[in-house]
């Protein structure tokens, strides 16, 4: 039997309407429901029959909640103290990485790109063991070099956000690297080489040839690192056992509207803050594009 022959101009359309499916199943459909649950009242539990309009008093409950402005602010905390030092350390890193090796460019690569490909909770497990109280090795390090007593790290409120911030930082500088070193290999080795020529050494090669060169790939990673830190969720999760950890110091904005829908079943509250989240890194990425947009006139 003769199978129908598919027409060339349909042909685009089947293939890819198996993403298309499944993007408006488990993408598209769940971000329309989640914008219209921003304006109900509503408990799971009791069917989607229970659904009341209440307009934007999910909206105004949201701004008015005291633990979602904590959260907002730790949230805030952990992105800078994470996000702020993985670049910092990436981009010299990257540049001695590149300057510096060249058959075993790729081991050193992948080894710092390995803490990015990891489970979350295969490294959660293993920060738990190194930021043990008792047997730790980090307080171990601490008290053998420096003589200081042990550290609660994950029970104390003013101990949770820089535990959480070394293990963010652990985690994503190797993908800065990537980014870096990517792009360091696409400058051109002639303006070092004129650079060399007119006597420049290798400090003014990095600030006037390497840094302007890396402004791209920089805003790339900071606007990675800006949606990324404002939606940190998996780490404080696991390590806090979803709850926060001790007077919710550890508590994202993540987990908290992840909290409000799963433990207090007000899935419109958690809409709202969703969509509040949302509007706030949206804003972050405008504002991140404006700082690295061109200076001078337009052309």
């Amino acid at each position: 039997m003769k199978l129908p022959r598919l027409s060339p101009e349909w042909t685009p359309y089947v293939l890819l309407s198996p993403f298309v499916g499944l993007f408006l199943v488990f993408g598209l459909f769940p971000l329309l429901f989640s914008l219209y649950l921003a304006f109900q009242s509503w408990e799971p539990t009791s069917g989607l029959a229970a659904m009341e309009f209440v307009g934007f008093g999910n909206f105004t409950f949201s701004l008015q909640d005291e633990w979602f402005w904590k959260s907002l602010k730790n949230t805030a905390w952990l992105a800078l103290a994470s996000g702020v030092p993985q670049h910092l350390v990436a981009i010299p890193l990257a540049v001695f990485i590149h300057t510096s090796f060249k058959r075993l460019r790729n081991g050193m690569v992948g080894a710092y790109f390995l803490p990015y490909i990891t489970s979350t909770v295969a490294i959660a497990i293993m920060f738990s063991s190194l930021f043990s109280t008792d047997f730790g090795l980090i307080n171990l390090g601490l008290k053998s070099l420096f003589g200081m007593e042990n550290v609660d790290w994950l029970g104390r409120p003013e101990n949770i956000k820089p535990a959480l911030a070394m293990i963010v930082f652990w985690r994503y500088v190797g993908f800065n690297v990537v980014l870096y070193l990517a792009a360091l290999q696409t400058i051109p080795k002639d303006l070092y080489e004129a650079a060399t020529m007119d006597g420049a050494g290798r400090l003014q090669q990095f600030f006037y040839i390497t840094l302007p060169s890396l402004k791209p790939m920089i805003y790339f990673g900071v606007t990675l690192s800006v949606i990324g830190g404002l939606q940190l969720f998996e780490e404080p999760f696991i390590l806090t056992g979803g709850r926060g950890g001790s007077d919710q110091s550890g508590m994202t904005t993540a987990i908290y509207l992840y909290r409000m829908a799963f433990d207090f079943n007000d899935f419109g509250a958690a809409s709202a803050m969703a969509w509040l989240l949302f509007l706030l890194v949206a804003m972050l990425t405008w504002a991140t594009n404006r700082a690295f947009a061109p200076r001078g006139p337009s052309a």
